[in-house]
């Protein structure tokens, strides 16, 4: 359905997994933590609209091209980090559920994305970003993961009552045991991926709350406008070097029978996954 309206992917979609993945990955979500919760003092119409068209100018940038272009990824990155934000507040603010409520809800929605991809994929490899279907299912399990991860640092924050920065001292922690078990007892390289990728959205968001929040909730109470441009102008720093000496391009691969060169590999990448889990 989407090839009736998007080009189909010469190459892979997504970028490989170095160190600098990760740098970027939490700047974005601290960085869409900060706007959405700016974009709050225009209401539930004007947040919302706003967080719509970012999302939707996201989406047709980024399947609008065929193989993996690092603006169109981290923008649309950006604005799913925004919009999630604003979905799992909404869900928590505006319908009254607990952020216990909401954490278990999109526990349960990624959970069934994961399953869907995998039932019908076969794998949940980043690797493996060579369709638009499974560029579907990955977006989507972004999207899980940005609402869960949000869902997940405010329960620890606020209801918990830990506050901003114990609860990113915690998530800066537990970020990097899913790394330790892939390398040092055999955990499944794409489950540790995923694991470590969930936690970067409360670490981040935690981080961006901490440095936002006024001092009286635990905060440094420099405020959200000058904490979503901080944080914005950073992710465009390293976007930009990234989109110049493509250092994150994955290595070449083979999309409808044609062999597709990946200049600019950096060798001995720092991935999570390892060679026998790209499938």
């Amino acid at each position: 359905m989407l090839g009736r309206y998007f080009p189909l992917p010469a190459a892979s979609k997504v970028p490989e997994v170095i160190a600098l993945f990760w740098v970027v990955k939490i700047l974005t979500t601290a960085g869409g933590e900060a706007t959405s919760d700016y974009l709050k003092t225009y209401g539930n119409f004007g947040a919302g609209t706003i967080e719509i068209a970012l999302i939707l100018a996201g989406l047709v940038w980024q399947f609008s091209t065929r193989r993996y272009q690092a603006f169109a990824y981290w923008f649309l990155a950006y604005a799913i980090a925004t919009t999630g934000t604003g979905v799992a507040d909404f869900m928590h603010l505006d319908l009254h559920i607990p952020y216990a409520g909401t954490t278990i809800l999109w526990s349960v929605v990624l959970a069934v994305v994961f399953w869907g991809w995998r039932r019908s994929e076969g794998t949940l490899s980043i690797h493996s970003i060579l369709t638009q279907r499974r560029e579907g299912f990955y977006w989507a399990t972004v999207f899980a993961t940005f609402a869960l991860g949000t869902a997940l640092g405010d329960l620890t924050a606020i209801e918990l009552g830990w506050g901003y920065f114990p609860s990113a001292v915690l998530f800066s922690v537990v970020i990097l045991i899913p790394w330790l078990a892939h390398a040092r007892f055999g955990l499944d390289g794409i489950a540790a991926f995923w694991m470590s990728y969930v936690v970067t959205r409360p670490l981040g968001a935690s981080y961006a709350d901490w440095i936002s929040k006024p001092v009286g909730s635990t905060g440094l109470g420099v405020g959200d406008g000058p904490t979503a441009i901080a944080f914005g102008i950073s992710v465009f720093l390293f976007v930009s070097y990234l989109a110049i000496a493509r250092p994150d391009i994955q290595p070449e691969v083979s999309v409808a029978g044609e062999s597709v060169a990946a200049p600019g590999v950096a060798p001995g990448y720092l991935a999570v996954e390892g060679e026998g889990d790209a499938e």
